[in-house]
């Protein structure tokens, strides 16, 4: 079922994808396709519970309703009844079979709320960032939007965070951060491409981490742990980023992300599935930590998210709660199910 990635012009035939302001209805078609679906080959079934938005481009589709007692119907795509979408109520109350050779496009619908609710909760669009190439604009955002822990952020906090941001110009070789210096900007990629280095005692020209291109963020975990810079962030392009403020970025970014729990709460979760990942020292885990815990110290968990279950809830601890909750964040960035514990274990642990 691979397809095209579809045009302005394409979106724009459906509703309420035709409400959608230019850049952004721009952004969204960056990330959909127009998809075949072969004669008597199933959409979805009734009862599917999959959170997606389905449009009929071309053919028609039989409906047939989940109670066995409806009967069946047809939708064809040059109906006024296409340019809605298909069946959108959770669970599905029909199944929708391929009459003949269909196209389709299918979209997230929780990513499609979010940019609904951005595009109409005030007159900002995406271009009034965007200073440079037609891509730049576009691509950081999409890519912000599309990430799950951005659904936990109240529309109003979604605009406020994109009218607080400010661009910034670097040049190849321009150091973005230093590490030990203080926290003070959480920073997304617009344009270009930047090297993550951390010194050792043994290596002061640093040892090169990872490469991050645009829509990649840093510098979250000083200013959520109130901490100094674990590594440099250099410039290997010229390029152009955009930065929020500490106290912005803990408001509107940080506390809406993060779910707390007591530790009571985390062992009824740990004995249901949940996992604990202590993100202390190996020093500091070796002394004592939870049974069953995984060890990953926070300056390496960006390195190691490949090593995590996606489909595991995390338990994240550290002595206080400040290094957890950084850690927390990064997991719910990316999609994970991470909960903080809340006190940390010093705190929250029976004597």
């Amino acid at each position: 079922m691979s397809g095209q990635i579809a045009t302005i012009d394409k979106l724009r035939q459906f509703s309420p994808l035709d409400g959608l302001k230019r850049d952004n209805l721009d952004a969204l078609a960056k990330k959909v396709q127009v998809r075949h679906l072969e004669p008597g080959r199933l959409l979805f079934r009734a009862g599917d519970t999959d959170k997606r938005t389905y449009y009929l481009v071309a053919g028609t589709l039989e409906l047939e309703a989940g109670d066995g007692q409806s009967g069946r119907r047809l939708l064809r795509a040059d109906s006024e009844e296409a340019r809605h979408p298909v069946s959108p109520l959770l669970p599905r109350t029909c199944t929708a079979r391929a009459v003949d050779g269909i196209e389709f496009i299918s979209i997230d619908t929780e990513l499609l709320d979010v940019m609904l609710t951005w595009d109409q909760t005030g007159s900002y669009e995406v271009g009034d960032l965007r200073e440079d190439a037609a891509e730049s604009g576009t691509d950081w955002m999409t890519a912000l939007l599309q990430t799950k822990a951005f659904h936990r952020i109240p529309p109003a906090n979604l605009q406020a965070i994109f009218m607080r941001m400010q661009q910034v110009h670097y040049s190849a070789g321009d150091v973005v951060i230093k590490q030990g210096e203080p926290g003070d900007f959480f920073y997304v990629i617009v344009r270009g491409r930047c090297a993550v280095t951390r010194e050792t005692p043994l290596n002061r020209d640093g040892i090169k981490l990872a490469e991050l291109g645009v829509g990649d963020t840093f510098g979250e975990e000083a200013l959520i742990a109130d901490a100094r810079r674990n590594a440099t962030i250099s410039m290997l392009t010229d390029g152009a980023l955009m930065r929020l403020g500490k106290e912005d970025f803990n408001t509107l970014l940080n506390e809406p992300m993060l779910s707390w729990v007591d530790y009571e709460q985390g062992c009824k979760l740990a004995a249901s599935g949940a996992r604990w990942l202590d993100v202390r020292l190996p020093s500091e885990f070796e002394a004592g930590h939870e049974p069953g815990a995984i060890n990953i110290p926070l300056y390496f968990i960006r390195l190691k998210l490949n090593a995590l279950d996606p489909s595991v809830p995390y338990l994240v601890c550290c002595d206080t709660g400040r290094r957890s909750s950084a850690g927390a964040y990064i997991l719910n960035e990316r999609g994970y199910d991470a909960r903080v514990l809340r006190g940390g274990l010093n705190a929250s642990k029976p004597a």
